[in-house]
């Protein structure tokens, strides 16, 4: 696959989402998106008023997880932390949906839990996580469709905590489900170049990892 460095990065939300994250490696994390000029950093919510301090008047977006990493916070719970990490200067966030929920086969409930956090988003896009290891894939074709139906803006495949992550299987399944005008992001256990064209390959439309610097230097090599 041909591609360049600068649309590599353009893909990439450069992540920093363990709990013990400290501020200093949130410093680098944004220093790195500014000199690589990623996408977006991916943060926990306690780190946005600071990402976005440290990216004012820079090209990288503040993008922030809720209801994370399990989706098991009550709606109310989710659209509250959406509105306030954009007050905070998020302008991306990548929500768990319920997945709990989804396999009984609770679509409404879902879709409106999804809903809430895309009206509480204020039109900044939102990015649902369906967590495909859980999942079989009649399961996660629905999560794309309640998704999209939602008002969701991507889908996307992992948090990277559960018991894996994105699949090149996974990824060729839910663009075919989306279709073109949905973004698809491929998140956990990219850790490589050759990761990231795979998922690209498959219809990723943006690349979530830590190992972005590596992923990016792999081009430059």
């Amino acid at each position: 696959m041909k591609i360049t460095k600068e649309q590599l990065s353009g893909m990439i939300d450069h992540s920093l989402l363990k709990p013990q994250s400290t501020r200093e490696e949130l410093k680098k994390l944004c220093a790195e998106a500014i000199a690589y000029g990623f996408k977006a950093v991916c943060v926990n919510p306690v780190h946005v008023a600071d990402a976005a301090a440290l990216l004012k008047n820079e090209k990288p977006l503040v993008c922030s997880v809720v209801g994370f990493p399990f989706g098991t916070h009550t709606s109310a719970a989710k659209a509250a932390e959406v509105a306030e990490v954009i007050r905070l200067g998020a302008r991306e966030v990548d929500m768990v949906l319920r997945v709990g929920s989804l396999k009984e086969g609770r679509n409404a409930e879902v879709a409106e839990d999804i809903a809430e956090v895309v009206q509480a988003a204020a039109g900044c896009p939102v990015k649902v996580i369906i967590e495909t290891c859980y999942l079989t894939e009649e399961e996660k074709v629905r999560a794309c469709l309640l998704a999209v139906k939602a008002g969701a803006a991507f889908v996307k495949t992992s948090t990277g905590y559960g018991s894996a992550g994105a699949t090149v299987a996974d990824l060729q399944l839910m663009r075919k489900t989306v279709g073109e005008g949905i973004g698809v992001k491929a998140a956990g256990g990219i850790r490589t170049l050759a990761d990231a064209l795979a998922m690209i390959g498959a219809g990723a439309s943006r690349i979530g990892a830590s190992a972005s610097v590596a992923i990016v230097g792999g081009l430059e090599e």
